[in-house]
């Protein structure tokens, strides 16, 4: 007997291209990478095909597992990962997504990587290991020997998976730790020690709170040497192919990111090679930190994109009351609330990336403004993410609420891209250290939103009061955030624009500048031009 007919159903979104976005492209072009629009796109079929989807599934769903000892009591340390982590793995190295851009000389090699890492997240969790190794590859040049030795094993696009003497294989991947227990955010207050031996080598003794991917093949950490803290190159194998003492304690249960692995590790006498000078480590690392901020930005604007077009997608589809829920006003202002905070994510996203690779390039002007404007992208997109996931994944009422639809993981990956690098009072407090010790990156940053004077009375208003804000320095500490908040909505509105869709530009500065806007997404203002924002969301299912 048939209880029922199945209707009203929302079609699966696949078979898409998620390198179809028209905020993506266009910064492809004007940030000097057009020339890799065909593999990104490429990319993008693979990316929105059902299969990307399903290896995130399975990732998530079979999280790694430790072994620390073989059946016959030897230490092993080693994760095992379902095979689908393997096939993302292996998607992400053979399209460059990791260090690639460093062996490249085309300009806009470094904006390609960050829109392919954008586009390929059918699940966040492999872009860990895959962020780190495109990050350690500038602080492992502070040692040009190593450098020489393994940077052309990080930027090989084979993914060679399995713990073996890192000279011996035909690509690598790199990790990074630093957090330990007492210490978290505050580098300097680690306990780990490095004794320097006669052959030039260290030995580690201590452990680290969080080392993420720690299958990877050769780590950087930081250690109390005997001139302070200073940064080490640490190999999972030494080159006679015994297990370097990197001792895997247990892995973290974490809220999200279940698929990659994050340890606890005991160094026992660890062999080590240094990175810098002497007590140079947190000057040293920094290099790699301020990349994988870059990835946060590029991760949380890449995880806006993925809720905002499955909502204007399930919208599309879904029917109630008599109408499409695409077509009823309220939900249509949520949706293009959605869009605009997506694209602005995503056009500062590509600036960034614009400014990594100039300033790669030798261009001072782009490394100031950099500097000033990765701390304050890094604070702002990070933390609308999480707000954003929950209102995309309300889009799809009760469906969005299961498992099934993708959007639990969605929202449960949004909080960490905030945490990660540095959390927000630490991103925060680092835009003010840059204010006062380096004058010039104001003068690059300001110089960047004054390319739009005039275009835009809401966001001339909201320079003048940045300036205000920056000219009043009792309390900036206590004021920290509500200043580097609005340097990022600045930033992102005179992108916008000048670059921008005009309808999204238009919104933007009406809501988030000019303050014509609720507590809530799905309060813009009347006057908007929902039908042009919406569009920009909707992926084109074959």
């Amino acid at each position: 007997m048939t209880t029922h007919e199945v209707f009203n159903q929302v079609p699966p979104l696949a078979g898409y291209d998620a390198a179809d976005d028209p905020a993506l492209l266009d910064g492809l072009e004007r940030e000097g990478a057009g020339w890799a629009a065909a593999e990104l796109h490429e990319l993008g079929r693979l990316g929105g095909a059902e299969q990307a989807f399903e290896y995130g599934r399975l990732a998530n769903e079979h999280p790694p597992v430790l072994r620390t000892h073989d059946r016959y009591g030897h230490r092993i340390d080693e994760v095992e990962f379902h095979p689908a982590w393997h096939e993302l793995m292996r998607t992400a190295v053979t399209h460059g997504l990791h260090a690639a851009p460093w062996a490249d000389a085309r300009p806009g090699a470094h904006v390609a990587r960050a829109a392919k890492f954008y586009t390929w997240r059918p699940d966040a969790g492999h872009g860990c290991p895959i962020s780190m190794t495109y990050a350690a590859v500038p602080a492992l040049r502070h040692n040009p020997e190593l450098a020489a030795r393994y940077e052309p094993l990080l930027t090989a696009t084979t993914y060679d998976f399995g713990l073996r003497p890192p000279l011996a294989k035909q690509g690598l991947l790199a990790g990074m730790s630093m957090t330990e227990k007492q210490g978290g955010s505050d580098v300097r207050a680690n306990t780990t020690t490095a004794r320097p031996e006669p052959d030039g080598t260290y030995r580690l003794v201590g452990h680290k709170w969080f080392t993420s991917a720690p299958m990877c093949d050769i780590f950087l950490t930081v250690a109390q040497a005997p001139g302070g803290i200073t940064c080490f190159l640490v190999p999972r194998v030494l080159p006679d192919g015994t297990r370097n003492p990197m001792r895997l304690m247990r892995l973290k249960d974490k809220l999200g990111n279940r698929s990659n692995a994050s340890a606890e590790v005991e160094y026992e006498q660890a062999v080590a090679w240094r990175v810098g000078d002497e007590g140079r480590g947190v000057r040293t690392i920094i290099d790699m930190v301020n990349l994988t901020r870059l990835d946060c930005v590029i991760g949380a604007a890449a995880g806006m994109r993925q809720g905002v077009i499955t909502a204007v997608h399930h919208a599309t589809h879904r029917q109630t009351f008599g109408r499409y829920l695409i077509d009823q006003p309220l939900m249509r202002n949520v949706l293009a609330d959605l869009t605009v905070e997506s694209e602005a994510a995503t056009i500062l996203m590509m600036r960034l990336a614009g400014a990594t690779d100039r300033s790669a390039r030798g261009d001072a002007s782009e490394t100031a403004f950099k500097r000033l404007a990765l701390a304050v992208g890094k604070y702002w997109v990070c933390k609308r993410w999480p707000a954003h996931a929950a209102e995309a994944l309300e889009c799809l009422g009760g469906n969005g609420y299961v498992e099934e639809s993708g959007m639990p993981r969605l929202f449960r990956e949004s909080p960490l891209n905030s945490i990660w690098e540095g959390s927000g009072n630490v991103a925060a407090l680092d835009v003010l250290r840059v204010l006062v010790k380096e004058p010039q990156v104001m003068e690059a940053f300001q110089a960047e939103v004054a390319a739009s004077a005039g275009a835009d009375a809401r966001l001339d208003a909201a320079v003048r009061q940045v300036r205000s804000d920056l000219s009043d320095l009792d309390d900036l500490e206590l004021r920290a955030r509500r200043v580097v908040e609005r340097l990022a909505l600045v930033l992102q509105g005179s992108l916008l624009v000048r670059h921008g869709h005009p309808a999204v530009a238009d919104a933007f500065c009406a809501s988030r500048l000019a303050g014509d806007h609720g507590q809530a997404y799905g309060t813009l203002p009347t006057g908007v031009d929902f039908a042009a924002i919406i569009s920009r969301a909707t992926a084109k299912v074959s």
